[in-house]
């Protein structure tokens, strides 16, 4: 396994997102996927809050509301759709989706679980190293299972499993560059 020799970064302390409307996000994250509140902070001045979420392993996901805010712009500040339902591109330093690590063995039960009630989730993805990059079914090089799916403001999140380790060959493609 890979080790950091530089810094000892032991996971994503928080993420921390703008969401619309403060109150439907605490229905999507706590009352859907069942993610504790766990702190809320009502910032300085009437500049909004900042609400906390506990997203296992000492992680958090984080929201900002701000009275002022922009509206969302999708295909800039996010993509303007879930996988396989059109244009998944986002802006450069965009937040294109969150990943949460999820059981491989829970994949299809979230899946329906999501569904019933009522978000709009797409079929299990499974990501391999074929031309599409996609299966139908589980391959040799299936390295992750996911569903994909929106919060109330349109941010796209996923449900993901590894089904591997990685190896050396995992790191085969030279870095694309803008120049």
């Amino acid at each position: 396994m890979p080790v950091n020799d530089q810094f000892e970064i032991r996971g994503v302390n928080h993420l921390a997102l703008v969401c619309k409307d403060m109150r439907k996000t605490v229905e999507f994250y706590s009352g859907i996927l069942g993610m504790p509140l766990t702190k809320t902070i009502e910032l300085p001045n009437g500049m909004g809050q900042h609400f906390f979420f506990d997203i296992g392993k000492g992680d958090s996901l984080a929201f900002f509301w701000f009275p002022d805010a922009p509206d969302a712009q999708p295909g800039v500040s996010h993509p303007a759709a879930i996988v396989g339902k059109g244009s998944i591109a986002s802006a450069h330093a965009s937040m294109n989706h969150i990943a949460f690590d999820v059981p491989e063995e829970k994949i299809e039960e979230y899946q329906k679980k999501l569904a019933a009630a009522g978000v709009e989730v797409t079929q299990i993805v499974n990501h391999d190293d074929s031309e599409r990059g996609a299966s139908a079914t589980i391959t040799e090089s299936t390295f992750v299972r996911s569903v994909y799916f929106q919060d109330p403001d349109g941010i796209m999140l996923e449900f993901a499993s590894w089904t591997r380790e990685f190896n050396a060959s995992d790191v085969s493609h030279e870095p694309a560059s803008a120049i």
